[in-house]
């Protein structure tokens, strides 16, 4: 209860203009509707209703006007004010305040037509009605819109993606059964809301936040694979926020027996089949969990099948898997030495226990084609690296040159200015001088004839 509530005990109820400043306080509504707004997980359907509620206040507020102006001219005085309250059909308040809302309601959407103003304040008061109606209804109007365009910003940018698709297989003259597979492909993403790419989604979030989402949402899949079991914390983190999720068509290979291992895969969702080279026999079925790969992109020396793939792997229907590259594992892994002997050791144990180690190999130490490579990749990155900065130096340099050019101008600027500036001085020295000897002169000769008096 606010303080000036109490005047109500002393004049009753009639005077609704006390509870006037409880409009201060329209402050924390406002507050709340934008914290609402950023909390919500529908914030277009609460934008919506929060429009229709500012219609209704208006409208309200508006029928509360004509109310008491016709109050103040007199009820039923003419055709355009309230009905005569004296009139049992119009002394009722539920029909008072319909009355009043139809009419407010009509003149502020200019929708109908409503009982023509009789006298000047009548006329005054409709012009004002109605400038607030088209101003509301401009309001209305490009909320509206806005609201509809942020609705559909999601699917107008999936579908312009769809049809520059479609254009290029169109140019290009892809076969029929190929382009059905690739709209298949889009109406299952869009679908099944997949189609957000979660890296642009997350970027703007700082690192921390961004670690515990995938922590959150990955971390329980990636502890799945065996050679990730005992790892350290910080590396599942670091591996977590590398994971890419990709989807795969029915009857699309993941991979085919003697590919290059670049990938390690872990089934979020869908069934994938190890198949013959036939593509038709089937020998086991991965579901939800199952993960292959790993060990194809850890380069264990002594490896039977090295770095290449072992089995062909098609997907049967729709499936969502998470990919891991090998070049993430191993920037990962470069913090992390202790953790990369263990990955190797473990990923030792398990071709040990499959018969896929070469002893004798593995025993002889590091492979000099793996030293070579690495050599040529560092000898390739120092490469990279004169280049850059060389065209640095290069930048460098030619930045110092138009530094010292617009040095050497303003130097040429400053001394012809100061050599006008030297030659005024001596030219007013000469005419003071002048000035003054001419001065002298005529003292003298004023002297001369004060002699001759």
């Amino acid at each position: 209860m606010i303080p000036t509530d109490l005047f109500y005990f002393y004049v009753g109820l009639t005077y609704p203009e006390i509870r006037l400043n409880k409009l201060f306080r329209v402050n924390r509504m406002f507050e709340f509707f934008q914290r609402t707004e950023t909390r919500t997980n529908f914030p277009n359907v609460f934008r919506i209703s929060n429009l229709v509620m500012y219609i209704v206040i208006i409208i309200h507020w508006n029928a509360c006007f004509y109310y008491s102006f016709s109050k103040a001219i007199g009820f039923g005085a003419d055709t355009f004010v309230y009905p005569n309250v004296s009139h049992p059909e119009f002394g009722r308040l539920v029909r008072k305040y319909a009355y009043s809302m139809y009419w407010s309601t009509l003149t502020l959407t200019t929708i109908g037509e409503t009982p023509p103003p009789v006298q000047n304040s009548e006329y005054f008061f409709v012009v004002f009605d109605f400038l607030v109606g088209v101003l509301i209804f401009a309001t209305i109007v490009g909320n509206v819109g806005s609201m509809i365009s942020n609705m559909n910003a999601a699917r107008a940018d999936f579908q312009a993606r769809i049809d520059a698709i479609k254009q290029y297989m169109s140019f290009r003259k892809v076969t029929k059964d190929l382009e059905k597979r690739v709209i298949k492909w889009f109406d299952y993403l869009w679908t099944n809301k997949k189609a957000v790419d979660e890296r642009e989604v997350l970027k703007y979030l700082p690192d921390k936040l961004r670690a515990e989402i995938a922590i959150n949402v990955h971390l329980d899949t990636l502890k799945k694979v065996r050679i990730f079991a005992d790892c350290e914390a910080g590396l599942l983190v670091e591996l977590v926020l590398k994971l890419r999720p990709q989807v795969f068509s029915p009857g699309d290979y993941i991979c085919k027996k003697g590919d290059i291992g670049r990938e390690m895969y872990i089934i979020k969702e869908g069934k994938l089949a190890v198949v013959a080279d036939d593509g038709i026999k089937q020998f086991v079925v991965l579901s939800d969990g199952s993960y292959f790969g790993e060990i194809s992109i850890l380069n264990i020396k002594g490896s039977k099948a090295g770095n290449r793939r072992t089995a062909n792997i098609r997907s049967i229907g729709y499936s969502d898997l998470f990919c891991l590259s090998k070049d993430d594992l191993m920037e990962a892994l470069t913090e992390y030495p202790d953790a990369k002997a263990m990955l190797e050791e473990k990923g030792r144990q398990i071709l040990m226990k499959d018969g896929l180690l070469d002893l004798e190999v593995a025993a002889q130490g590091p492979d000099p084609k793996d030293m070579e490579e690495k050599v040529i990749k560092m000898t390739g990155t120092l490469d990279l690296l004169q280049t850059k900065f060389a065209r640095l130096l290069a930048e460098h340099e030619a930045a110092q040159w138009k530094l010292k050019n617009r040095v050497t101008k303003l130097e040429k600027k400053i001394t012809d200015s100061g050599g006008v500036i030297y030659s005024e001085m001596v030219d007013l020295e000469a005419v003071m001088a002048a000035d003054e000897k001419k001065a002298e002169t005529e003292e003298e000769a004023k002297k001369e004839e004060e002699k001759k008096d």
